[in-house]
């Protein structure tokens, strides 16, 4: 018997010289899709949508990093789709995305969200529903997109494998960081896959057990 097809499915695509993991996710019975964080490489953007044949009707950002934004507002004029995310606590590294695309060699281009997003929002994609949740710390407006059904979320810079996000950045907080991930990501449950902006996938069960800095046994 064959398995029933997944409501959502998600392709990485590595952009900008720090390898930033972009996310198409799309949902199989609409075979519309958005774009996750797509701060740069246009060109690998499309030819990944070409591939895929999803037609994109959003574009969702997790924070206002360079390597994670700097070319949304670019691409969804291209595409003619609005930008929703990330919480407007982030709007100071929006504004300033020109500036550190001049100091990183990129080209960042500031832009208005269509709809930032708070705790608790929910975006659309297709027919999926997936949850906003505000997680700050690595940057004071990070949002996460959690799909319950799938038990995936999209976590950007806040959560890594064997790591955790950067706080050494202006308003960035070590403590409402560990806060985040622990308050607000492990009651997603161990079984969540989570895609981070940077490196390898992995579990929340997984982090818990292993990560140097979130696990259990480390904040025990």
């Amino acid at each position: 018997m064959n398995a029933p097809t997944p409501p959502l499915k998600a392709a990485i695509v590595p952009v900008t010289a720090f390898q930033q993991n972009c996310t198409l996710l799309w949902c199989t019975e609409t075979n519309k899709g958005a774009l996750v964080d797509p701060g740069g490489d246009l060109p690998k953007l499309r030819e990944a949508i070409r591939q895929t044949g999803v037609e994109i009707e959003k574009i969702l950002v997790t924070h206002g990093h360079m390597d994670h934004c700097g070319q949304a507002g670019v691409f969804a004029r291209e595409l003619g789709v609005p930008v929703e995310g990330p919480h407007e606590d982030d709007r100071f590294w929006i504004e300033g995305l020109a500036t550190a695309g001049e100091r990183f060699g990129m080209e960042g281009e500031p832009f208005e969200p269509d709809r930032w997003l708070v705790d608790g929002d929910k975006v659309t994609v297709g027919n999926l529903e997936i949850d906003v949740i505000h997680c700050p710390g690595h940057t004071p407006g990070h949002v996460v997109f959690h799909h319950r059904p799938s038990k995936l979320a999209i976590v950007g810079d806040v959560l890594f494998q064997g790591s955790i996000g950067r706080t050494d950045f202006p308003r960035g907080n070590h403590q409402q960081l560990l806060d985040s991930i622990t308050k607000k990501l492990w009651p997603l449950g161990g079984d969540t896959i989570f895609l981070p902006g940077h490196g390898a996938h992995s579990s929340f069960a997984q982090e818990r057990r292993t990560n140097p800095y979130v696990s259990d046994a480390a904040l025990a």
